[in-house]
Order: structure tokens, then C-alpha cells, then sequence
């Protein structure tokens, strides 16, 4: 992880997280307990998240054999959604993600990075907001 500049600390929970800063991974870990399941780890891929950067972070987070699902939280400030958004999709075709994957996307160019998640051909959710995207993947982990 600290080869890619990712701060990671692996938790016991079942939620994968990728989110880029600190406060929003702490908010993130919130809302997940608050909707009934646990974070498995604290993954901050920071503000300069490249391709390269995404895909190890989702092999870190697949590396993990409690992880049933992914929850992407990426505020676009700096780092633009749109290639959030591309890095999402290489990095879940390069890894073979299996399991139930939603990305919240917010900040520059979110509309073009959303439209990018929605014609990918994968099957992954859209949250519309934390709180949405929190309470999507915990359904969609739920009973596995």
C-alpha cells in the first residue's frame, strides 16, 4: 500500500472502502456501522488518484478474503470523477470484481464520470449520495 501512497489499515468488517481523504473515510465507516454492517478496512487513496493508484488499491482490498462487497467514496475536488471513474472501471476489469461494487461519485466532472460507471458494461451500482451508496452495498452484501 504505502508503494501507491495508499494509507490502508485492515478492519474486521466486511465492506471493502476506497475513499480519498481521511475525513471522509472516517464519515464513510460511520454511515456503513449506521446501516448495519461493518468496514473491513480504512483505504484513503488520497488526491492523486491515478489508473495505477485505483487498480492496487482494489487488488489490496480483494486481498482481503472477508470483503463481500466494494463501496467507492471519491469526492472529486482536486482528482476529477471522471477519471475516478475510468480507474474504477480498468481496475475492476483488470482485478475480475465479482462482488457487489457501488461508487459514489461528487465534486468536478461527476456527471461525465457517472455516465462513464453507467455505460461500462459492469454490474455496478450507482449511489446517489453517501448515505445511498452506504445503504446499497450493505443490501447488497446482506446474507452473503
Amino acid at each position: 500500500a504505502s508503494e501507491f501512497d495508499l494509507n490502508y489499515i485492515k478492519l474486521d468488517g466486511t465492506i471493502g472502502c476506497m475513499v480519498n481523504g481521511a475525513g471522509l473515510a472516517m464519515g464513510t465507516m460511520d454511515i456503513i456501522d449506521f446501516y448495519g454492517a461493518r468496514p473491513a478496512n480504512f483505504l484513503d487513496v488520497g488526491g492523486a488518484a491515478s489508473e495505477e493508484r485505483v487498480t492496487e488499491a482494489f487488488t489490496i482490498l480483494l486481498s482481503d478474503p472477508n470483503v463481500k462487497g466494494v463501496l467507492v467514496n471519491i469526492f472529486g475536488g482536486i482528482v476529477r470523477c471522471d477519471m475516478i471513474a475510468r480507474g474504477v472501471i480498468a481496475a475492476a476489469k483488470k482485478t475480475g470484481l465479482s462482488l457487489p461494487l457501488v461508487v459514489r461519485l461528487e465534486g468536478t466532472n461527476v456527471d461525465e464520470g457517472r455516465r462513464l460507471l453507467q455505460e461500462s458494461g459492469l454490474d455496478l451500482i450507482v449511489g446517489n449520495g453517501m448515505a445511498d451508496a452506504a445503504e446499497k452495498i450493505v443490501k447488497a452484501t446482506a446474507g452473503n
